[in-house]
């Protein structure tokens, strides 16, 4: 029996502050991915700021989204990759303190471990811990990296929680089961955003990331290649476009101008106080209101980051800024940004580190809006596909296909085997189909060994990830509640 051959791909989802973008994409044996398919849809009317607030809607669309990457790939989709943001996200410090038993006693990494754990047993009120950063350990009066092997009498451990609303995550969790869509794992949206454009040195010598998305701005801070702040602001380019729109004009017609007038800095001697930008034949706008306009959104979206950004790392930042996202194209930001931080270096991340292949126009323009949704795809670790979507119908490959017979058929000769035994049509017809039979049978064997040995992995993978981690917790959660009343 023929069989359609699997693709083994990757499936990604970005709940975005403005749309819903799904991403499929085949890694390769050299570091490359090759973008197979990709779908969005609006997400105006079911998410604000990256939160999910109606739940039927946000189903309906991941359900939208995936049927268009299956009608793409012509091939199931068993699983995805989801990206976790928005507003609901923050960054909070911690520090858990440990007296050794002995005095110079020597750390060990179970000591490590211990207060690992015991900042994650932390209850924070309808907060959930997503993931943790290890910011720096201080044994003694000492601070250290690593501070297993060391001899001290007291160990301290300094980490970076990073927090979600309880809700969000229920919501969330109940858009997927909605849908009936499997979800392979989960990851922090900024983070996997850092490993897809930031360089190492970058991180290294201390850089500030900063995502402007359509509705959110998110900040993440790195030093000595640790996350040492993460924060979410409720401002993005889309209060730019609002802000035009106020000249009285439709959204849609804001946006338009803003993309072909707008820029986040200009110089006064370059304010021409006699232009005026056409908003259509019948209107125009004065271009020293419209400057002033954008700028006074943008000063602010960049006072917000400066902000956010902690005094003790704000001098230390000697890989600057990285500007990345749809917003992060507006003429003249980093002048705008160095200005108003005294940063000189910013630079602009247009796309991601990684060596990516893709016919899609979207992806080709290189433009920093698909960069989070890439570093998504980049992180998936597991496959994807299921099985091939045949439009005809056929789902057996060739099996189902007519057999020559009678006059169709070749007339065939006697033929002489290797052993000089003269076979006969019928006799070698036999030998061909019964070998035929037992390369199958064994094909078959091996293929459900296959199988069940990838099934093992995916369960172990799935049972092991941070999405069923937080489920199990949500779910106990739930169930201490039940107790106590």
């Amino acid at each position: 029996m023929a069989t359609t051959e699997q693709k083994d791909f990757i499936v990604a989802i970005e709940l975005g502050s403005s749309k819903v973008t799904g991403i499929a994409g085949q890694k390769k044996p050299d570091g490359s991915i090759s973008v197979l398919a990709m779908a969005q849809e609006d997400a105006a009317s079911f998410i604000r700021k990256g939160v999910v607030y109606n739940i039927d809607k946000t189903a309906q669309s991941l359900t939208n989204i995936v049927k268009r990457l299956e009608a793409q790939l012509k091939t199931r989709v068993t699983q995805v990759f989801v990206g976790v943001g928005g507003q609901s996200i923050r960054s909070v410090r911690n520090t858990i303190v440990r007296d050794l038993p002995e005095e110079n006693t020597k750390v060990t990494q179970q000591m490590v471990a211990e207060l690992m754990d015991a900042n994650r047993s932390l209850d924070y009120p309808d907060q959930k811990i997503l993931d943790v950063a290890e910011l720096e350990y201080k044994v003694d009066t000492q601070f250290q990296m690593d501070p297993v092997g060391i001899r001290a009498t007291r160990l301290e451990g300094n980490f970076l929680n990073i927090l979600q609303r309880k809700s969000f995550f229920q919501n969330l969790n109940r858009c997927f089961e909605s849908a009936d869509i499997n979800v392979a794992d989960m990851y922090l949206a900024p983070l996997a955003l850092a490993d897809a454009v930031l360089t190492e040195a970058e991180r290294r010598s201390g850089c500030a990331l900063v995502d402007i998305g359509a509705d959110t701005t998110t900040v993440s801070v790195f030093w000595k290649n640790v996350l040492r702040h993460l924060v979410v602001i409720p401002l993005g380019s889309g209060n730019v476009t609002k802000d035009i729109a106020s000249l009285q004009m439709e959204e849609s017609e804001a946006e338009k101008m803003k993309l072909k007038y707008a820029s986040a800095y200009t110089d006064n001697g370059e304010i021409d106080p006699t232009l005026k930008y056409s908003i259509d034949p019948d209107r125009q706008v004065e271009s020293r209101k419209f400057i002033e306009i954008v700028e006074g959104r943008m000063e602010e979206i960049i006072e917000n980051v400066r902000y956010q950004i902690p005094d003790e790392y704000y001098g230390k930042l000697l890989g600057g800024i990285i500007l990345t996202g749809g917003g992060a194209n507006m003429k003249n930001i980093e002048k705008a940004f160095s200005n108003s931080t005294r940063i000189e270096k910013v630079r602009i991340a247009k796309f991601v580190t990684a060596s990516i292949n893709s016919s899609n126009e979207q992806i080709k323009a290189r433009n920093g809006m698909y960069n989070t949704v890439l570093g998504l795809l980049i992180k998936g670790d597991m496959n994807c596909a299921g099985n091939a979507i045949d439009p005809n119908g056929n789902l057996f490959g060739d099996e189902g296909k007519p057999q020559p017979t009678g006059i169709d058929r070749k007339p065939r000769q006697p033929h002489e085997t290797d052993k000089g035994v003269i076979l006969t049509e019928q006799e070698e017809q036999r030998a061909r189909e019964e070998a035929q039979r037992k390369k199958e049978e064994e094909d078959r064997i091996r293929q459900e060994e296959e199988e069940r040995k990838a099934e093992e992995e995916r369960r172990r993978k799935k049972e092991n990830s941070w999405w069923n981690r937080a489920k199990r917790g949500l779910k106990k959660f739930g169930t201490d509640i039940v107790s106590e009343e």
